[in-house]
This record gives C-alpha cells, structure tokens and sequence, in this order.
C-alpha cells in the first residue's frame, strides 16, 4: 500500500512541476508569443480580406464561373392572380 501512495505522490508532482514549468515559460516569453500571434493574424487578414478581393466580391473565382445577377421578372399589373373588386 505505501508503493502505490509513493508513486501518486511522485506523479503528483511531477505533474505540478511540469505546470508550473510551463507557466513560467509563458510567462518570461509572453512577449514573443504575442507578437508571434500578432504577425500571424495580420497576415492571416493582410493576404485574405484586404489583398484578395473579400469585401470587393471578387473571391478568386473565374469570370464565367462566377455567379451573375439575374434579373426580377416584373409582377404583372394584376396582382398576383387574385381578382379586385
């Protein structure tokens, strides 16, 4: 019974360390890890939205396969086919 209350404590700890191994990793390199994300999402929205085309329309697609506006057909002068009165 001691051996298996030896090894979940030293599994307990081995798992706290390694947390608190990677928190104090992220903390002393937050910098870079926010610029790294920063230049990521930049250049995620710089080469997407902006360069190629998304708020123009114009997804990249080819002309003819492109979808064209279609015209309204004019609703006759009757209604829609409910007599008046």
């Amino acid at each position: 019974m001691q051996k298996i209350i030896n090894v979940l404590a030293v599994a307990s700890f081995t798992v706290s360390s390694a947390i608190a191994a990677s928190g104090i990793y992220v903390y002393v390199n937050r910098d870079s890890i926010i610029d790294g994300i920063k230049s990521q999402v930049m250049g995620g929205i710089g080469g997407s939205a902006l360069g190629g085309g998304a708020l123009t329309g114009d997804v990249g697609l080819p002309i003819d396969t492109q979808p064209q506006p279609q015209a309204v057909a004019p609703v006759p002068s009757g209604g829609l086919g409910v007599s008046q009165f």
